[in-house]
């Protein structure tokens, strides 16, 4: 695929695309003889995990160093660690979300009774 199908497909910019690969984020695309981005199965499923754990909110500097790791075949260990550690910050981030939606929900249910009560 191009990158610019790519682009489409995952609903990201190709400026975008570029950055993740010069940056670690997704490992190096294959090219064609041409020097062309040819994104392959495995260079799309690349960029769908990292939008996923980006959209998470998993670390950049977590993901550059799981993805080094991946193409060295190297430090499962480490690899593994890195994994557990991203989760237990979003469960972490998960708590505090639902501790706020609380306070909102406490805070909405608190003017619709105002609201109800003026309208007596």
């Amino acid at each position: 695929m191009t990158i610019g199908e790519v682009s489409e497909k995952f609903d990201i910019t190709t400026d975008t695309l570029r950055y993740y690969e010069r940056i670690g984020l997704i490992p190096p695309v294959p090219r064609k003889l041409n020097g062309i981005r040819d994104y392959d199965e495995q260079a799309c499923r690349w960029v769908s995990f990292v939008k996923c754990m980006r959209a998470a909110g998993v670390q950049i500097e977590a993901l550059i160093e799981y993805v080094a790791l991946m193409q060295a075949d190297a430090g499962l260990e480490r690899r593994k660690d890195i994994l557990i550690e991203q989760r237990a910050r979003l469960i972490e981030q998960a708590e505090h979300l639902r501790t706020t939606i609380e306070r909102l929900d406490y805070k909405i249910d608190h003017y619709e009774d105002l609201i109800s009560r003026k309208g007596l």
